[in-house]
């Protein structure tokens, strides 16, 4: 009906002209239809403006509208991000780009010249590069491994370890590679030429980067538009025109995204004035918490914060019945007063309550994977399009004193059933094709994530999935087994800074030789492991960081750890350091904040310059991931003195060293993941007594192994393996096995701690 009432108002203002545009008037109709067609009307257009990810759709407009399903509510969402770039890097984008840059010409650097000279070859080749990059023409590697393919700039002359990345094999990995190097050539000559804010994942992100006056972005928004907004508010207008919504939805994640969503809004406000808009997401739930300057509602009607699905389930009541008053954690202007609207009683929805996720609308054929190969873990987020789910909201510790744990989206925790979370990663390959999932916890929880490994297990599914975890004791060599049986292939977890003074201090609850056994425990199951690391936390000294970093080079080189980045320690409003400095030594510089508020400026009292750092401590990592270097003295990294490390050359190996701990839980759980073995009773004979036993024969996906016991034990373990098998119902703990055995036999830690056992334990039998 709403798409009939659209032709007709159409028809009705096109039949007033005269006879003579009756061309027009069918075209504009065929045009209109195909729109209408390809983006039906509806209550709710949901954005995300440009840059957040290139291979994958930032999940936040996925989440709401899976909630908004839930409610009848209609909505349609764009990743304008996305969109945008695949029109900038297309034949006739190029071609418009060179047209452009073409005035600043005798301006231009030794690079951009280059790239200028051989635009032909670019324009040639685009179309070919994006459509191998999503996927669409692998046949295109050869072409482009095999050289004078690909136009080439500045950007190739990092090609000297593509033969450590890549070696003779992996050629599709290759050729995404230099394609990668392709587009940032391209990317470089934009921001010379161009627009100096353009970049992949951010733009313009300088103006909304702890901007505490809103000063500098508004006063930008009153400049021409720049290229990259030309094309932004062009895809934007379609769109609109198209979907028609009553109520437009910016999700602004991060600095990045501020800019263009400002940018979009101003369009809207000038084009579409009817039309309500709104802005949420990690920005303004993080910095927007204190605005107080009412020009930002010359944009946006109203700002929400924290979890979304209320907030903007009542936002669409308001515009549908306009004498409506209700608000969850809603700002907007009120007697024109930047006012903080909280006057609903509904409580927020549980998260099983919110729905699946739903990605349609999205154009996910069309992303494209990129490979940065410098950082193993960097590359999954940017190769390969990951369906993203959320274990559990909030974070089970909130106690790291770096973070935001005073803000609903740490402290607020809540996990999801097992089942409803598998229930939506089915729903999900369903969906969308894709069997890939980023659990995107602030830190997913170890009895839950073994749950989700159990439950995927049990449903025979395929799945390949990451997340970020603490670096907990419970990550046991059992349970990253069945992580890793499960289909998990990375974690990654914050070591931060490698003292146990400081992780003390951090009040992060692990110590470095926990963070050690347990990131050996991954990498031994086969799963790859990433540290975040830290410089520069309050009170750090300069030995400190010295010894922070030969651990972590002790840790790659025992290879227990695969990829790590270091950053700078920031200090953020919402963190216990940036609400109660003077407990940790620093001096924060006050602003008064009228737009943006949550990094901080500060002095440490140590008086240590942290900056100094930093080349050095990211050098180094570089060349410990490549697994090369760890021979170098660690004053090799800096071009000033630094005191010697005072750790041990061996203290990693002497932690992994540690005796295992005996004690086993008697709630822990019993879990077989192998198959059901075949049996063969053979006699034994020893100084002239014979006996039988039985040979149990296993076979796993990789070897076959057997073991041999008593024939009366092999026949209980036979049937206790059955009972304890991952596809069954019963559910065993430590001590109902150790009473079942007891039942019939003696002495259950002789045979629990037996060299069979321990053969059987080593290939499936868990305790977790």
């Amino acid at each position: 009906m709403a798409c009939l009432k659209f032709f007709v108002k159409i028809l009705k203002n096109q039949v007033q002209n005269t006879f003579s545009n009756s061309q027009k008037i069918v075209k504009t109709l065929i045009i209109n239809f195909t729109f209408a067609k390809t983006f039906p009307l509806k209550d709710l257009l949901l954005i995300t403006p440009p840059f957040t990810q290139l291979n994958t759709p930032y999940p936040a407009t996925a989440y709401i509208k899976g909630f908004l399903n839930t409610k009848g509510i209609s909505a349609f969402q764009m990743d304008l991000g996305i969109e945008v770039i695949l029109e900038l890097f297309s034949k006739n984008g190029l071609e418009n780009l060179f047209q452009v840059s073409s005035f600043k010409f005798t301006e231009f650097g030794q690079n951009s010249n280059r790239i200028y000279s051989l635009q032909n070859d670019y324009i040639k080749t685009i179309d070919a590069v994006i459509a191998f990059l999503q996927g669409k023409n692998p046949s295109l590697a050869r072409q482009i491994c095999s050289g004078n393919f690909l136009p080439e700039a500045s950007r190739f002359s990092q090609l000297d370890d593509m033969e450590w990345a890549f070696g003779t094999m992996g050629m599709q990995d290759k050729a995404k590679h230099l394609a990668t190097l392709y587009l940032e050539d391209l990317s470089d000559f934009i921001v010379e030429c161009a627009d100096e804010n353009f970049g992949f994942s951010r733009y313009a992100e300088r103006l909304g980067r702890s901007a505490n006056s809103f000063d500098e972005l508004y006063n930008h928004l009153k400049s021409e538009p720049t290229y990259i907004d030309k094309i932004t508010l062009k895809i934007l207008k379609d769109r609109v025109e198209a979907v028609q919504p009553k109520l437009v939805c910016f999700s602004v994640p991060f600095p990045g995204n501020l800019y263009s969503a400002f940018r979009c809004a101003q369009f809207m406000k000038s084009n579409f004035p009817t039309i309500n808009i709104a802005m949420g997401g990690g920005f303004p739930n993080t910095e927007l918490r204190e605005l107080k300057d009412k020009r930002v509602f010359e944009f946006f009607d109203f700002i929400t914060l924290d979890d979304g699905e209320l907030p903007i389930e009542l936002l669409t009541l308001n515009v549908q019945n306009p004498n409506s008053e209700e608000f969850k954690r809603t700002l907007k202007l009120v007697n024109k007063e930047v006012t903080y609207v909280n006057n609903s009683s509904k409580p927020d929805y549980k998260q099983s309550e919110v729905g699946t996720p739903d990605y349609s609308d999205l154009q996910l054929q069309n992303y494209i994977s990129v490979i940065e190969i410098a950082n193993p873990m960097h590359s999954l987020w940017s190769d390969g399009r990951w369906n993203k789910l959320t274990m559990a909201h909030g974070c089970y510790w909130g106690k790291c004193t770096f973070c935001d744990i005073s803000l609903d989206y740490i402290k607020l925790y809540e996990p999801i059933a097992a089942k409803i979370l598998v229930d939506r990663m089915e729903e999900l390959i369903l969906q969308t094709g894709e069997n890939g999932f980023h659990f995107v916890d602030e830190a997913a929880p170890p009895a839950l994530m073994r749950e989700v490994a159990l439950e995927i297990i049990k449903r025979k599914i395929v799945v390949s999935w990451w997340t970020n975890i603490r670096f907990e004791k419970s990550f046991t060599s059992d349970l990253c087994l069945l992580l890793k049986t499960s289909g998990c292939i990375a974690v990654s977890g914050g070591l931060e800074v490698a003292s146990d003074r400081l992780l003390e201090l951090i009040k992060k609850g692990v110590t470095v030789e926990q963070v050690a056994q347990v990131t050996r425990n991954f990498t031994e199951s086969g799963i790859m492991v990433h540290a975040y690391l830290m410089y520069g936390y309050p009170t750090q000294s300069v030995q400190e960081t010295v010894d922070s970093l030969e651990m972590v080079r002790q840790l790659f080189e025992l290879g227990i750890l695969q990829s790590g980045f270091w950053h700078q320690f920031a200090m953020t409003t919402h963190s216990p350091v940036g609400m109660f400095p003077e407990e940790f030594g620093v001096i924060p510089e006050q602003n008064e904040i009228t737009f943006a508020n949550n990094d901080i400026n500060f002095k440490d009292k140590t008086g240590i310059n942290h900056d100094k750092f930093s080349f050095g401590l990211k050098k180094s990592l570089f060349n410990y991931m490549h697994g090369i270097c760890f021979d170098y003295d660690l004053q090799d990294w800096f071009d000033f003195k630094i005191p010697n490390t005072k750790i041990p050359s061996d203290y990693i190996v002497s932690c992994l060293e540690k005796e295992t701990d005996f004690n086993i839980k008697s709630s822990a759980k019993i879990v077989w993941i192998g198959g059901k073995p075949t049996s063969e009773i053979f006699t034994k004979s020893k100084k002239g007594n014979s006996w039988e036993m039985t040979k149990l024969t296993f076979h796993d996906k990789i070897e076959t192994f057997d073991i041999s016991i008593e024939n009366d034990k092999a026949e209980w373990l036979v049937e206790t393996l059955e009972k304890v098998s991952v596809f069954g119902d019963s559910k065993f703990t430590f001590s109902q096995l150790k009473s079942d055995f007891e039942n019939s036999f003696e002495d259950f830690e002789l045979f629990w701690y037996s060299k069979p056992m321990a053969t059987l334990r080593t290939f499936g039998l868990l305790v977790l």
